[in-house]
């Protein structure tokens, strides 16, 4: 039901769909929706933490992983392009909204709290010398997640490129870019 619901907001923007379009979506009576979420905010919210949830799981478990600030970007940077990949869709929902409803700021907030985690690390990495000094760790996370969250605007799970290959891809391109020099790169 929630994929259903989550199509619905994409296509008409949450603000826009109503419960007659997404019980219609459904094939169900408006009442019948109703059984199973309370409002619209949380059939949005359990929308958003699908995508949410599972990328604050990975910076979770970056936190906890062995190892310097550059193995840390490297599991991020893998997992959330998996995420990206496997919950494209909820991800979808998540980078359009507007901030108009409290689930929408909740949200938006949780997103700015991820890059902010983020440029941190990017910022202890930059203090071991595994970045480059004239890049700007705020600047390099934001890089770091448009790259990631562009994903949702190509990539199809149905075509050639698997999400481990992409994953792998996408961590050459950020190595690349964020490389201290050409002797010494960002593995």
């Amino acid at each position: 039901m929630l994929a259903v619901i989550v199509e619905v907001f994409t296509d008409h923007g949450y603000d826009a769909s109503s419960l007659e379009m997404i019980a219609k979506r459904l094939g169900l009576s408006k009442s019948a929706v109703y059984h199973h979420f309370s409002s619209k905010g949380e059939m949005l919210e359990l929308a958003l933490e699908r995508a949410l949830g599972e990328l604050e799981r990975v910076f979770d478990e970056a936190e906890t992983r062995e190892g310097d600030a550059v193995s840390r970007i490297r599991f991020i940077v893998r997992e959330a392009v998996l995420v990206a990949c496997e919950r494209r869709e909820y991800l979808t929902l998540l980078l359009r909204l507007h901030g108009n409803s409290d689930a929408e700021r909740r949200s938006m907030e949780r997103r700015r709290a991820l890059t902010s985690r983020l440029r941190e690390i990017f910022a202890q990495a930059r203090d071991e010398g595994s970045l480059r000094d004239d890049l700007d760790p705020g600047l390099a996370a934001r890089f770091t997640f448009g790259l990631v969250n562009s994903l949702v605007e190509w990539y199809r799970p149905d075509g050639p490129v698997t999400p481990e290959s992409l994953a792998d891809s996408v961590l050459s391109y950020v190595r690349s870019g964020l490389r201290v020099n050409e002797s010494r790169d960002f593995r």
